[in-house]
C-alpha cells in the first residue's frame, strides 16, 4: 500500500525548490539590452585597449603575447553566449508583439461589431422617422376631418 502512495505523488511537489520559468528569459532580455548600449561598447573598448597595452608594454606582465589568443578566446566565448541570449530575447519580444497583435485584432473586431450594430440602429431610426407623420400629413388629415365634420353639420341642418 505504501508503494501506491509513492507512485500517486508526482515528483517535484511542495517542498522542492520553486523556480520562476520566465526568470532566465527576463535575465537574457536584460543582458541583451545591456549588450546593445554605448556604455557596454565603451567599457569593452577600454578593456581591449588596456589588455593590449599591458601585454605590449609590460614585458614582465605578458600573460597573452602578441597574437592575443586569450583575448580572442574571451571574445569568442562571449559571442557564443551572447548570440543565443539575444535570440532568446528577440523571440520573447516577438511573442509579446504577437500577443499584442491578437489583442488589437480582437479589439478591432469588437469595434467593428459595435459599429455595425450602431449603423443598423441608425438605419432603423431613419426608417421609423420616414414613417412618422409630419406637419403636411397632419394638415391633410385635419382638412379631411374638417370637411367631414362640415358635411355632417350641413346634413344635420338640412334634416333636423
Amino acid at each position: 500500500m505504501a508503494r501506491r502512495d509513492e507512485l500517486g505523488t508526482p515528483r517535484g511537489t511542495p517542498g522542492g525548490p520553486q523556480v520562476d520559468p520566465d526568470l532566465f528569459g527576463r535575465l537574457s532580455e536584460q543582458l541583451a539590452r545591456f549588450l546593445g548600449t554605448g556604455r557596454y561598447l565603451a567599457m569593452q573598448t577600454v578593456l581591449v585597449v588596456v589588455w593590449i597595452g599591458l601585454n605590449l608594454a609590460a614585458v614582465s606582465l605578458r600573460w597573452d603575447p602578441y597574437p592575443f589568443i586569450l583575448l580572442n578566446l574571451a571574445f569568442s566565448t562571449q559571442a557564443a553566449y551572447a548570440a543565443p541570449l539575444i535570440l532568446l530575447a528577440q523571440n520573447r519580444q516577438a511573442d509579446r508583439e504577437r500577443e499584442e497583435i491578437e489583442r488589437d485584432r480582437a479589439m478591432n473586431a469588437r469595434s467593428l461589431a459595435d459599429t455595425d450594430f450602431l449603423a443598423r440602429e441608425m438605419a432603423a431610426i431613419r426608417v421609423a422617422l420616414e414613417q412618422k407623420a409630419d406637419r403636411d400629413d397632419l394638415a391633410d388629415a385635419v382638412a379631411r376631418l374638417s370637411a367631414t365634420v362640415e358635411r355632417l353639420f350641413d346634413r344635420d341642418r338640412r334634416y333636423p
